[in-house]
């Protein structure tokens, strides 16, 4: 059973909550994140990507660059610009975007539900990347951006949610430049702390990782790396604990990932669709942009015009978890075989999009000529998304893509 618990948050005023709430660190590279927060000296982007307060250009991974994380870290601490709850609580995240508003619990997670599988995972990460964020969980000694988070919709929890939401006022409320909503409750009621705590324990058997799978490592690797290092190590330490923001499954929405390739692997456009057509049923769309309508359905666009690729019965398994998936199917039928990309992790002529951007940007990035083809996929369930991870198998890399992304800053989780 999942344990998670509440915590002592360091939290934002309320009166700079928007200005100090920003985007994940890892989508945003060092040039976007210092015009983000240009201008703006509370934005949490001068902790999580510490080299925009440093010459442009300097290393990210610098020992400079860290020295200022903690610099700065310690100055929002220091200025009331991050202040730490008396007593230990949970607290409601809600984002809003197109209408449509998800309710997740913040709270802390136990690394052993981690390292036991009880946190289950569906993608594979990158040694480089863990480390990257274990050095800033060292050096803050803190969780400064929460994990994303899925469980099995439980109706208590639901019913908590509602009653909260329907008779407090959040603590913060704010709509992001990007024009999506964060709301923000904070669970002062310890009954209800102790409750939230016992359904976790009781009623709700693994959690998902949804989004943040590096984040997630980063945190249970370095409390495993406290609780060898200390000798006098007991099991209640804040250590053995790390933030994250926890969804209903049936609340969230998996979006699109979108691939775009350099070259036809030296075939002619003739060779190209010859081979497409013997695994796929090819058909021209037109001009305008088609987005896929079902499972196996994919859209291309190549040389202004966009066609349905359909896979053909007997290419695909519908049985295999990871077979039916139409990231497997498109890599199969298309990248490997045809394109001769085997490695998405590494081959340098593919490139991934999320959703978010829309297919207007897989138009954008071939018609300027950086890109020769565009193929856009119908998005992964969560149900696909739970079956795989509960089977113990892991997706193709770049299968999913959450929106709204967290904001961090909204609360912090110290170590200590």
């Amino acid at each position: 059973m999942a344990i998670v618990k509440p915590f002592k948050g360091l939290r934002p005023p309320q009166k700079i909550v928007k200005q100090l709430a920003s985007r994940p660190y890892d989508v945003l590279n060092s040039d976007e994140a210092r015009k983000e927060a240009a201008g703006n000296p509370y934005s949490l982007l001068r902790v999580t990507k510490a080299e925009i307060d440093l010459p442009q250009g300097i290393d990210e991974h610098s020992q400079a660059v860290y020295d200022k994380v903690v610099e700065n870290f310690n100055l929002f601490k220091q200025n009331g610009w991050l202040v730490k709850e008396d007593e230990e609580k949970f607290y409601i995240y809600a984002q809003t975007m197109d209408g449509r508003t998800q309710y997740g619990i913040v709270g802390c997670t136990h690394i052993d539900d981690y390292l036991n599988n009880h946190i289950k995972k569906h993608e594979l990460t990158r040694k480089d990347k863990e480390e990257d964020r274990m050095i800033h969980v060292r050096i803050t000694n803190a969780n400064v951006e929460p994990v994303f988070f899925s469980y099995p919709a439980n109706k208590d929890i639901d019913a908590i949610v509602e009653n909260i939401v329907k008779n407090q006022a959040p603590e913060y409320d704010f709509v992001a430049d990007d024009g999506f909503g964060h709301h923000f409750w904070v669970i002062s009621d310890k009954a209800t702390n102790v409750r939230i705590a016992e359904i976790f324990k009781n009623d709700i058997p693994d959690l998902y990782v949804a989004d943040g799978h590096h984040r997630t490592a980063a945190a249970a690797l370095v409390g495993s790396e406290k609780r060898s290092q200390n000798p006098n190590h007991n099991g209640t330490e804040e250590y053995n604990y790390f933030m994250a923001v926890i969804f209903p499954d049936n609340q969230l929405k998996i979006i699109d990932y979108n691939r775009v390739v350099k070259d036809l692997n030296n075939l002619s456009n003739e060779a190209f669709f010859q081979l497409l057509s013997e695994s796929l049923i090819v058909e021209k769309m037109g001009a305008d942009i088609y987005k896929p309508a079902k499972l196996h359905e994919f859209s291309m666009y190549f040389e202004g015009e966009w066609y349905r690729l359909t896979a053909k019965p007997r290419t695909y398994n519908d049985d295999d978890p990871i077979g039916t998936l139409d990231v497997t199917i498109l890599s199969n039928l298309v990248l490997d075989k045809i394109l001769g990309i085997k490695d998405l992790r590494t081959d340098k002529r593919i490139d991934f999009i999320g959703g978010i951007r829309g297919l207007g940007e897989l138009k954008k990035r071939v018609d300027s000529g950086e890109m020769r083809v565009a193929f856009a996929l119908y998005p992964v369930s969560m149900k696909q998304l739970i079956d795989i991870a509960d089977s113990g198998n892991i997706m193709p890399p770049k299968t999913t893509w959450f929106e709204p992304k967290l904001r961090s800053g909204l609360v912090i989780h110290e170590l200590e």
